[in-house]
């Protein structure tokens, strides 16, 4: 239970980084850091303790295989929101970089003072 706890904790710095920091480089770590948080309670949910691998070898039992094997489920969602959230860091940075070159700052507020 204290690894959910820390996990929400995890999460919640993220998303204190991405709501309450002005600085655009700053709220693209906050969004990472919330991507890690999520991606670690996926794993969580199909955790077992002592599990064994998912896969089901020709002298195993299928009732003890059922009971004592992991979920590879969330497994197989994880590596796929990690190539998802790969290439939205890579989308938020190249942005954040024009951002840059067009009004020379990262700063939101000035950003915005900037625009209109």
């Amino acid at each position: 239970m204290l690894i959910y706890f820390l996990n929400s904790i995890l999460f919640v710095l993220g998303l204190y980084c991405l709501i309450a920091k002005k600085h655009l480089v700053k709220k693209i770590i906050g969004m990472t850091i919330m991507d890690y948080a999520i991606n670690l309670f996926i794993i969580l949910l199909g955790y077992k303790k002592d599990g064994i691998p998912p896969i089901l070898l020709p002298d195993m039992d299928i009732n003890t295989f059922l009971q004592q094997s992991v979920d590879p489920i969330p497994q197989a969602l994880v590596l796929t929101s990690i190539v998802i959230g790969l290439s939205t860091l890579a989308l938020m940075v190249a942005i954040s970089l024009r951002l840059y070159e067009k009004y020379k700052t990262f700063d939101m507020s000035e950003i915005r003072r900037l625009h209109g």
